[in-house]
């Protein structure tokens, strides 16, 4: 199944972070199907006072997996990074991986959301994703990436 993924880093060497979260992503991909983004630097949203500017991307993998699964290998290897499982939220972290996209697949659980339920209001991911798959219509949405990107920063 198709799917989209967004990578941020904003705490200790988000170059390394990034590059780890590629591999990652690449060895959990059917053939080693990986389509990404350029690294892009943001200031950081929603995030405590003092926190770091992020390094953004998105990718895309073939993944075989349930949503679930998937959800529970890219926690586990964020714990690998160094995330801390009790944090503040949005508190900076050396690597946060998020599912945007699942084919089509709309999920609603405690757990997991698809797609992304913020993804239409965070340029850090839109901008990357664009680069990556401009016509893409979201499951729930109207509008591809490229055209809720040109909403969202024409505002």
């Amino acid at each position: 199944m198709k799917t989209g993924i967004a990578l941020g880093s904003n705490l200790g060497d988000r170059a390394a972070s990034m590059d780890a979260g590629f591999a990652f992503l690449r060895s959990l991909s059917q053939n080693g199907y990986l389509l990404q983004s350029s690294v892009i630097e943001t200031d950081p949203v929603d995030c405590p006072p003092g926190s770091g500017a992020f390094f953004n991307a998105v990718a895309e993998i073939d993944y075989e997996g349930s949503p679930l699964q998937l959800l529970g290998q890219l926690q586990n290897f964020e714990h690998t990074m160094g995330r801390q499982p009790n944090r503040a939220i949005n508190a900076p972290r050396p690597l946060d991986l998020d599912i945007l996209y699942f084919g089509d697949t709309k999920l609603n659980t405690p757990d997991l959301i698809i797609p992304h339920p913020r993804i239409a209001q965070r340029e850090f991911v839109l901008k990357p994703l664009a680069e990556i798959y401009p016509d893409l219509i979201l499951p729930g949405q109207t509008h591809s990436v490229q055209n809720l990107l040109n909403h969202l920063t024409s505002k």
